[in-house]
């Protein structure tokens, strides 16, 4: 689980939060989820690897307002090749308000797919084993 606060610059005139800007709560919730299971998007870059998202949906349920302290749970769900997809679910105080189901690809500098490495895929696979 990871949390963030609501900061004025993440909200619009309305006082809510700026659609885009879930985004960017869930790609650090998603940043902090694989350094927690030791795969650290600086390590990869050192061998020309990166994720790149390559398929997102986001679904608005309610709003977020400054403030807030929001919870983002990281579900994986599956991973075959270069792809690994996952859940993302945005809460303030249990209530969801923001969902997003995407797929993320292991790319090389050219921006290929690139097959997990071994240490990568053994880490998710980890993950899967304990979510069962």
């Amino acid at each position: 689980m990871f949390s963030v606060r609501v900061y004025y610059e993440d909200t619009d005139f309305s006082g809510n939060v700026y659609h885009a800007n879930y985004l960017k709560f869930f790609e650090r919730a998603r940043t902090e989820w694989l350094r927690a299971h030791n795969v650290h998007h600086a390590a990869l870059a050192r061998e020309g690897l990166g994720f790149a998202v390559r398929r997102m949906n986001v679904s608005f349920e309610a709003p977020a307002h400054i403030d807030d302290v929001l919870d983002v749970e990281t579900v994986l769900n599956e991973v075959s090749g270069a792809r690994v997809e996952i859940t993302q679910i945005l809460r303030r105080k249990g209530i969801i308000l923001c969902r997003t189901g995407m797929s993320i690809a292991l790319i090389n500098g050219q921006g290929r797919p690139v097959r997990l490495p071994k240490e990568v895929r053994a880490v998710f696979g980890e993950i899967e084993s304990t979510a069962c």
